[in-house]
């Protein structure tokens, strides 16, 4: 039994010593060690054994156990270390390479600007609110001074989902949600998608953006928005922006006002851009309507306010001298990847 002790020895030394992989590495532990290996097999014959031989035998197959485990262990290590090293070897880099340029995301010329927008009108004390855009009849049209059969819901082409609902045309429904909730002084702007049945061309889409101002309190008037307005156009397009206001009508102000800016491309002097005017309309601009207010629980006597809506694609057309609005929407990266 010693003799056999001592072979399992040398044999389990020779052969751990040429595995070559964990998993052959695997197989010989269970070979020598494993339930019906070859060393379990030696000690269940050890009842047979006397008493003075039984400690000496099992003496040696305790050292015989724990040469072979550590053999199994030793050759484990040394495996992991051969793997690693080719590893290694596998997957060398050349760290003197130039680096792979890789092509990030950057804001879309509209977002560029309309983050300028809200920093100037906050900067001004306005906060910005939200509302949906899949809107009701009600505050889109019958709350900001337009009944039903009105002329104006004509002019507005609107896509229609059912006979109450709609895709909001204009970012004027958020200032009656506002007035509803909060009571005067109020000053905020409404930023967001709007939707008219529009033909698409250069300065028209059926999707495009409004930025839409309220403000609200006692003894607002018309040369509070005219003011306001102006110092907009200057810190958005320089000092020497020229603005003008035209006399207009819109339901839901009066007086109204539309705001145009000198047209970039001729400077006044008439182009297709501006259909020959020399100037590009930007804003359609107003007092509140007193009904307006009425409607929304707010006192015309005692409280009055302007309220303005700016197309923002306009303003980033004059802002980076782009003569076609369809660009925005094209997603043609000559054109983005200018920003």
């Amino acid at each position: 039994m010693k003799q056999q002790l001592e072979e399992i020895r040398e044999s389990a030394h020779e052969m751990l010593a040429a595995a070559s992989s964990p998993a052959e590495l695997e197989a010989l532990r269970v070979k020598f060690l494993g339930k019906k290996g070859e060393l379990t097999a030696i000690l269940k014959q050890m009842g047979k054994l006397s008493a003075q031989e039984r400690p000496v035998i099992g003496q040696l197959a305790n050292d015989v156990r724990s040469f072979i485990e550590k053999e199994i262990s030793d050759r484990s290590e040394q495996l992991k270390a051969i793997e690693v090293k080719e590893r290694l070897e596998k997957e060398k880099l050349d760290v003197t390479m130039p680096g792979k340029h890789h092509i990030l995301g950057q804001k879309h010329p509209l977002s560029i600007v309309l983050d300028e927008l809200k920093e100037i009108f906050l900067g001004m004390g306005f906060s910005i609110a939200t509302g949906p855009e899949v809107e009701t009849d009600y505050y889109n049209f019958q709350a900001l001074n337009i009944p039903k059969n009105h002329p104006a819901r004509d002019t507005q082409d609107t896509f229609y989902i059912n006979d109450n609902i709609l895709l909001r045309t204009q970012t004027s429904s958020v200032q009656i949600r506002v007035m509803e909730k909060q009571k005067p002084p109020i000053r905020v702007i409404a930023p967001g998608r709007v939707y008219r049945s529009d033909a698409v061309d250069a300065t028209h889409s059926p999707l495009f953006h409004q930025i839409e101002g309220l403000v609200v309190d006692k003894g607002v008037t018309m040369a509070d928005l005219k003011g306001t307005l102006e110092i907009f156009a200057q810190r958005l397009y320089g000092k020497d922006s020229v603005v003008r206001f035209r006399p207009h009508h819109f339901p839901f102000t009066e007086p109204s006002a539309e705001m145009d800016i000198q047209c970039f491309a001729c400077h006044g002097q008439g182009c297709r851009l501006c259909k020959g005017e020399g100037w590009i309309e930007i804003l359609g601009c107003g007092m509140v309507h007193p009904k307006v207010l009425s409607t929304c629980g707010i006192d015309p006597e005692e409280y009055s306010g302007f309220a303005f809506g700016i197309g923002l694609e306009r303003i980033v057309m004059r802002r980076f001298n782009i003569d076609d609005l369809r660009l925005f929407y094209e997603n043609d990266l000559r054109f983005l990847n200018q920003f």
